[in-house]
């Protein structure tokens, strides 16, 4: 087999890992393959482990793609000089030559989110405070992603602080769908899963308070994945840091480096059988545009084909008292932005919404947050009632499509007035509170193209089979091979 037979082979042959024993010489730049960067993230790793690519090459067919598109999309920021990437690629494959092997990101380029420090790159959090802010140091995450051998190309854009499902920001503007580079590409995790669905990075990292690896996820047409949170004093983490994928199977492998746990080998789950329950839009609670609930029905049919029982479910507590605990936990998540808020040299430089939650925040006491407590409390034993009926529950990712860009958010979905910035977002507020482990998957595309997501829920601590249920699902449905028609720059 001829390394461009590889190629298209690899490509073609998706969840597969395929190693030749053979090194075939590597090809000038004019003559590099396009298709490198359409290779799955698993598919490239075992390529460079194999040989059958170097590093360089990848690193080069990436960077053309980043130069072409990423001016129209803006999804990646803090870019690091080509040549500086191509010497540190030219490194990794002379440490090949060696028999040096860093981990399955060896020589593979990748973006950081900009909420996370990575030594000697920018580190903004999309805030003009920090525009020029370089960090001396990796996260923790960050130096896993190292350690695997993943080379760093820049960032990833998001909204200022990750406040919000729309990833602009006064620093580096606003980031635009894979789809369609007018439209929005989501948030927090916009740049991430617009560099990942415009195949500018094999795989992306993000993190996800209130839906930000699953609103982007749908934004894009791909997979995001919100692992449960984690637990201190028996309290659950409002956020977690999430991987997002073109498949599940890549979005599996990032999630163990970015954990640094490994949870064994995965398979498909038996779909016969599967109780799924349907919340929908919550018993017509919440606002959602034309065309979204349908998309997830028919998906959900495709389901039942296959054996699985799919019921409408209701949520056994007003979904207005979650919207309270939210808040409020939330809200009082932004005190430690205070010094922000009362310095008058910082507070000008805030976005308006995030002077509003500190707001909300320093005017919360005591009994606000018992009251919030109580109701979290509430929900854990609700969902666990309901786990004890359904393996999975399933809501829209988004109560909306993609919209333009160069709105903030939408202040109205079927003419109900939205009272806060993130309200068209509360959809995802049931899987944040409860703190439990949810996947966006592909729902398909409206009329116009734009895409949406499934978030397919499972309880506290099924990390795994959620994703053996979503590697079950993507085998059934087409949708993560429409690749988006891309503009070039302009």
């Amino acid at each position: 087999m001829d390394r461009r037979s590889f190629l298209r082979k690899s490509v073609g042959t998706a969840g597969s890992i395929l190693c030749w024993n053979s090194w075939l010489p590597g090809l000038s730049a004019a003559e590099l393959p396009a298709d490198i960067t359409a290779m799955s993230a698993t598919e490239l790793s075992s390529a460079i482990s194999a040989r059958h690519v170097s590093c360089a090459e990848v690193m080069q067919a990436y960077l053309a793609r980043i130069r072409r598109y990423n001016p129209v999309y803006n999804a990646i920021v803090g870019e690091v000089d080509d040549s500086e990437l191509l010497q540190q690629a030219r490194s990794a494959d002379l440490a090949l030559s060696r028999g040096e092997y860093r981990g399955w990101m060896h020589g593979m380029p990748h973006a950081v989110k900009d909420l996370a420090a990575v030594r000697g790159l920018i580190h903004t959090s999309a805030s003009p405070m920090y525009a020029d802010r370089v960090a001396e140091q990796d996260s923790p995450m960050v130096a896993r992603l190292r350690g695997s051998g993943a080379i760093f190309v820049g960032k990833t854009n998001s909204p200022e602080f990750g406040l919000g499902s729309q990833t602009y920001n006064p620093v580096f503007g606003a980031t635009g769908s894979a789809y369609d580079p007018d439209l929005t590409a989501g948030g927090s995790s916009g740049g991430a899963a617009s560099a990942l669905g415009t195949q500018m990075v094999p795989v992306a990292d993000g993190s996800d308070m209130m839906g930000s690896v699953r609103n982007p996820g749908a934004f894009n047409n791909v997979i995001g994945f919100r692992p449960s949170a984690s637990q201190s004093d028996g309290e659950r983490s409002l956020s977690a840091s999430g991987p997002m994928g073109r498949n599940t199977e890549d979005t599996i492998q990032l999630l163990h480096t970015m954990t640094g746990v490994e949870r064994g080998a995965y398979a498909r789950l038996e779909l016969p059988d599967l109780r799924i329950g349907w919340l929908g839009d919550l018993q017509h609670y919440l606002a959602v545009e034309p065309g979204i609930l349908g998309l997830c029905e028919a998906n959900l049919e495709v389901l039942e084909e296959e054996g699985v029982i799919v019921t409408h479910a209701t949520l056994p507590m007003d979904p207005a008292l979650l919207w309270l605990s939210w808040t409020t936990l939330r809200h009082a998540s932004r005190q430690r932005m205070e010094a922000f808020y009362h310095d008058p040299a910082t507070h000008q430089l805030l976005k308006p919404e995030l002077i509003w939650e500190i707001e909300q925040g320093l005017g919360l006491t005591n009994e606000d947050m018992q009251v919030a407590d109580v109701l979290r409390e509430e929900l854990y034993k609700a969902v666990a009632g309901l786990f004890e009926r359904y393996d999975f529950l399933v809501l829209p990712s988004s109560q909306v499509f993609p919209f333009d860009k160069n709105i903030h958010w939408p202040a109205q979905i079927n003419g109900q007035q939205m009272d806060t910035y993130h309200r068209w977002m509360e959809v995802v507020v049931l899987a944040s509170l409860a703190g439990l482990p949810v996947v966006n998957v592909p729902a398909g595309f409206d009329a116009d193209g734009r895409p949406m997501g499934m978030q397919v829920i499972g309880p506290y601590g099924a990390d795994k089979r959620v994703l053996e249920f979503a590697l079950a699902y993507e085998a059934l449905v087409p949708y993560l091979e429409q690749r988006p028609q891309l503009v070039a720059t302009r």
